[in-house]
């Protein structure tokens, strides 16, 4: 349900619509961090290993429970989730806030905090890849327990489940979104009980509540605390979705799933498995399935699946908006972004990053094959999204919201130690598989930076190429002869007001011909998620009332699908000089032909890159939703 539809049954009701349907989008990660994380902490095959004792289970729960409590509920819950960008979160909300600030003086510490940011935002790309995979991998290893004899068929069950996830998203989640929020309802409920149970039969682990344990065994037994964070922060990720889905649901909604079930129910579950490893060190084989008794283990298994399923489609949903916020501000080429819901805001699916991730995921699987193997490199894209996000936030306190220096450094200093703590933890593993997220992450962010410089520079030269628009309609007014002008309406697509569409000169040089009725039509993204629809045309006349001649600014924000037929039917009903016949009119588009060549602006191999990244661009009157057979398509070549 949605915000608007919700709000029709009445505030209690609208509330509690919003708050179950966090819990099926916004949670699903983080929610199902229980199954696997404290198993990953003893791991027996890791290269830093953590015996079973008395003091270590206090002391891993504690800095569990502490690591959730200052990282998701102060860090995301309490501050960073106050930093949106009209209702929007996410770490791109954080850069175009930064990008939109004052720069004066400090313009190359706003580029380069800019630039972190879509490193954040490549770490979150790679984390996409990897959350699909360890989450239904560690629901599935539920067999080695349900059912051992079945244990050879963990992968190949969790590839099938991955393929249908992915085969399913271009239904998108409309349908089956109805269903998250009752079954992560129930999931929290579930580990809720069975940590419950747990703490039954050995109430002392409740001490673990207390900070001391986790100060004594962090400063006591350093060598083994350190090397544990790198599995503790597994306890945290998902922290991010919280801030990104802030947009789909709003802060009180979220914040309310979290204090009031989310946290309660995932802390139960922690401190029901360290009860159960104090009872039976065995029992840390797996100690979340274990919790449960034998007729109940097949039951858990099932639910563990299905919340794993919605966990990944969370993260994936995550990836499809990051991408198409990516197209919106400049770092990725236009892609073709299907709206699969038209009463939902942000519901997008990107077939090519789609399938990108498909294949990765799978490809994960089938060379980790085990959750506890792909730990090492979750946790990094986990601790250097938090670190990144972080840092932004506190930059956006200090120089916009104009907070106390001395405020912004106490906050900033502990959240920081925090965060880097764990990051250095998971360097320890990067010879481990920590490589992976930032290998991911460096050839996602080299793509979205070489995008978004090459794109300067074509645009720059197709800039000269095109000429000024305001001369070139002088031009038009002193023709001897005058260019004939012929009935219809044509609607020029262009990239600014500056300039004149070399369609339109194509068409004058060429034909000595134009429309009656003519718009150029520019389509102008802004750094807010959206726009509304009274604040979407802007009209000049381009200094003439009587050529028949108009330029229309058509606004949009970066998570709005630009569509030119709706523009131009606005367009239609405002007082402009010329009337136009939408239902007629013709769409003319200039497309460019790129080419490398020796111009300076970027090395050879860059050049090689964005041209190859220019093939996955979508079709142009697809994006903009033109009529097939009205358009027009005029080409010229650019060198690079």
């Amino acid at each position: 349900m949605t915000q608007a539809a919700a709000r029709k049954h009445g505030p209690d009701t609208a509330r509690g619509a919003l708050i179950l349907g966090a819990l099926g989008v916004v949670f699903g990660d983080i929610g199902t961090s229980p199954i696997y994380t404290i198993q990953t902490v003893f791991n027996p095959g890791d290269p830093h290993p953590i015996a079973v004792s008395h003091d270590s289970i206090f002391g891993i729960v504690s800095m569990i429970f502490w690591s959730v409590t200052i990282i998701v509920t102060v860090t995301y819950v309490l501050l960073v989730m106050r930093a949106d960008n009209n209702g929007e979160g996410g770490i791109m909300a954080l850069i175009t806030l930064i990008r939109r600030g004052p720069m004066a003086g400090r313009r190359q510490v706003t580029m380069l905090l800019a630039a972190l940011g879509i490193f954040g935002a490549s770490l979150f790309l790679g984390d996409s890849m990897i959350t699909p995979a360890i989450s239904v991998l560690s629901a599935v290893e539920g067999l080695k327990i349900a059912a051992p004899s079945l244990e050879h068929l963990v992968v190949p069950i969790t590839a099938a489940i991955i393929v249908v996830l992915f085969l399913l998203q271009r239904l998108g989640t409309g349908a089956v979104g109805r269903l998250f929020g009752p079954v992560m309802l129930v999931w929290f409920l579930t580990i809720a009980a069975c940590g419950i149970d747990g703490i039954a039969d050995h109430p002392e682990i409740l001490k673990a509540l207390s900070p001391t344990y986790a100060l004594d065994f962090f400063f006591n037994h350093f060598d083994l605390a350190f090397f544990s964070l790198a599995a503790v922060v597994l306890a945290v990720t998902g922290a991010e979705a919280l801030y990104a889905d802030m947009g789909h649901f709003g802060r009180p909604p979220i914040t309310r799933a979290w204090l009031m079930l989310v946290f309660p129910a995932c802390i139960l579950s922690y401190m029901g498995q360290g009860a159960l490893i104090l009872d039976n060190p065995r029992n840390i084989s797996s100690p979340f399935f274990l919790l449960v008794p034998d007729w109940g283990q097949w039951p858990l298994v099932i639910l563990a699946t299905a919340a794993t399923v919605i966990a990944s489609q969370a993260v994936i949903s995550g990836a499809f908006s990051v991408a198409q916020q990516a197209v919106q501000l400049g770092y990725l080429p236009r892609l073709r972004i299907v709206h699969t819901s038209a009463a939902a805001k942000g519901q997008v699916y990107v077939p090519w990053i789609n399938w990108l991730l498909m294949v990765s995921v799978l490809t994960l699987v089938l060379t980790f094959e085990s959750s506890a193997n792909l730990a090492f490199a979750f946790g990094m894209a986990v601790t250097g999204t938090i670190t990144i996000t972080t840092l932004l936030f506190f930059y956006v306190v200090r120089h916009q919201w104009r907070k106390p220096l001395w405020l912004v450094a106490i906050g900033a200093g502990f959240l920081l130690t925090i965060d880097l703590l764990f990051l250095a933890a998971n360097a320890t593993k990067i010879v481990h598989g920590a490589w992976l997220p930032l290998a991911i992450a460096l050839i996602a962010f080299t793509i979205l930076t070489t995008w978004q410089r090459g794109r300067e520079i074509v645009t720059r030269r197709r800039e000269q190429a095109e000429g000024p628009l305001r001369r070139f309609v002088d031009d038009l007014h002193a023709s001897k002869p005058p260019v004939v002008r012929v009935p219809g309406t044509a609607v020029f697509l262009n990239r600014n007001k500056v300039t004149a569409p070399l369609a339109m000169r194509a068409s004058v040089r060429h034909l000595h011909a134009l429309n009656e009725h003519v718009v150029i039509l520019s389509i102008e993204t802004q750094e807010i998620p959206h726009v509304p629809p009274a604040e979407r045309i802007v009209i000049d006349d381009l200094g003439y009332t009587d050529d028949g001649i108009t330029h229309a600014t058509a606004r949009f924000g970066y998570m709005d699908q630009p569509n030119v037929p709706a523009v131009m039917r606005l367009i239609e009903k405002s007082d402009i000089e010329s009337p136009v016949d939408v239902a007629n009119a013709s769409y003319f588009l200039s497309t460019i032909d790129l080419c490398r060549g020796d111009a300076p602006g970027l090395s050879r191999w860059r050049k090689t890159l964005f041209l190859a990244t220019a093939q996955i661009t979508a079709d142009a009157a697809d994006y903009f939703a033109l009529p097939r057979e009205r358009t027009v398509i005029l080409g010229s070549q650019i060198e690079l």
